[in-house]
């Protein structure tokens, strides 16, 4: 009998009752975080049958998605929507006895950033969510994944849910990276290598000598981004940089209980023997820093290539993709991707706002100017990550720069809020996604990380940022 996952591991670990031969059980989720935007209704269904939560302390409730982030920070919303999404949340934390982190709490921010630096994240746990970037937090050997409404209700009421098994895919990273080349840019090189659905019905497990160096704000984004080809959990094995991150949090272990269970994290891997359903290995020191020239995350090309041509595409169904891509991208095949003009830059969202990337931001931007006619954004993770950067003088560098400092929040990550981009502008983001219209209707986004953000920012076009460091980003 071969060894098992880490992945296999933590779902037997939280197995309630098999309910079928094909994988399906009820499992029980030791944590969630709710956001404003996809709790209503599950609490809406709690209030109609009467239900009361089943463990308050095991959920977090933030303000993230619809809430403005301008500089001047205020509990009102401009929207009338927004507002009322917002006071219904108030009031179902108030009347389910959650723990509620508002606008003006200073542990608000993007619900992503704020778990883990909550402490509320740790190794070994399934946490399970209203956002399917829940998966970041198998950067700390937990497994997360995202549910539906109806999940989140169920969940609320039983801290249990549905679930059926997925595959198991394990993606090993060597190597490593260039000047110039981060996680995200790793990330995307899987991503385009695999497709937008290379990782569907899998559970991904990062492993590898590349992935042990990363930090773990690192492999934060590798988890989140790996969604975009389809995958519905990650985890990767804790080690201690896991364990340092997250000592001294405020839900984390203290005293004699974090040494054991430090103990314990550390033990969380899968066997040396363990089978998984698919296998992959990528270079670190053969990515090159990344942008999308399409309207998916995997249309993706070295910054140094030019927009492909649909008609290199052999299979038909892609050829279809690629063009009608170029069309809403307005751009013609064969240009090069440098000389694309932009509008904007936006360095934010659960992918790419933490200190780390606002840190690599900060080394372009100092001593350079935003260009002429470009607005640039950045929107720390959290109101915590912000009090950081200012400590660290990050913000007054991206201030004297030119650059619009904001508060936390979702942000221009999606169309949800009042930061949206308006039709045919183009920019460049740190975000997860290029869908059309996620930055708003008719606008135009290109992935990349935020020091490359940072380059376009200061140049006006999407540039190579090799050509504006020396040698000081990893």
């Amino acid at each position: 009998m071969s060894g098992r996952t880490l992945y296999d591991k933590l779902i037997d670990a939280h197995v309630v009752r098999r309910l079928d031969d094909d994988g399906l059980v009820l499992l029980y989720v030791d944590r969630t975080v709710l956001n404003e935007y996809t709790s209503p209704q599950a609490f809406a269904g709690l209030r109609a049958a009467g239900r009361k939560v089943w463990n308050p302390s095991a959920a977090l409730m933030v303000v993230d998605h619809v809430n403005p982030t301008a500089a001047r920070r205020t509990r009102q919303m401009p929207d009338a929507d927004a507002a009322r999404q917002v006071d219904y949340f108030a009031d179902n934390a108030r009347d389910f006895g959650i723990e509620y982190l508002d606008i003006l709490d200073p542990r608000q921010g993007i619900e992503h950033v704020v778990a883990p630096e909550q402490g509320l994240v740790m190794p070994g746990m399934v946490i399970a969510a209203g956002d399917s970037h829940t998966t970041a937090y198998g950067a700390f050997g937990a497994l997360g994944y995202g549910i539906g409404t109806s999940d989140i209700e169920h969940y609320l009421a039983t801290s249990t849910v549905r679930y059926r098994r997925l595959k198991t895919m394990r993606i090993v990273v060597t190597g490593r990276p260039a000047l110039g080349v981060t996680s995200k840019d790793i990330v995307m090189e899987i991503i385009r290598r695999i497709g937008a659905d290379g990782a569907s019905g899998y559970a991904v497990e990062f492993a590898g000598p590349a992935v042990s160096e990363m930090s773990v704000e690192g492999r934060i984004v590798m988890s989140i981004m790996i969604v975009e080809a389809g995958a519905r959990g990650v985890v990767i094995a804790p080690d201690h940089k896991v364990l340092d991150y997250l000592k001294g949090r405020p839900r984390a272990p203290k005293g004699e209980m974090w040494d054991r269970a430090a103990k314990a994290w550390l033990q969380l891997r899968s066997d040396t023997d363990a089978h998984f359903d698919r296998e992959m290995t990528i270079d670190a020191g053969d990515v090159a820093p990344l942008v999308t020239w399409g309207t998916s995350p995997d249309q993706a090309i070295a910054v140094t290539d030019s927009v492909p041509d649909p008609e290199s595409n052999a299979a038909a169904d892609s050829k279809t993709a690629a063009t009608r891509a170029l069309a809403y991208m307005g751009l013609t095949p064969g240009t090069p991707i440098q000389s694309v003009p932009i509008d904007l830059a936006f360095i934010g969202s659960c992918t790419n706002s933490r200190i780390e990337d606002l840190r690599d931001a900060a080394r372009v931007f100092r001593g350079r100017q935003v260009a002429s006619g470009v607005r640039a954004i950045v929107v720390p993770g959290s109101t915590q990550v912000r009090a950081q950067a200012e400590a660290e003088g990050i913000a007054r560098i991206l201030i004297d720069a030119g650059v619009e400092w904001r508060q936390s929040g979702c942000s221009m990550c999606l169309a949800m809020n009042d930061d949206i981009l308006a039709p045919g502008q183009r920019s460049a983001s740190s975000t997860n996604r290029n869908f059309e219209g996620r930055q708003g209707p008719g606008a135009r986004t290109h992935l990349m990380s935020p020091a490359m953000v940072a380059a376009a920012a200061v140049t006006g076009r999407i540039t190579d940022v090799r050509e504006l460091i020396e040698g000081d980003l990893p």
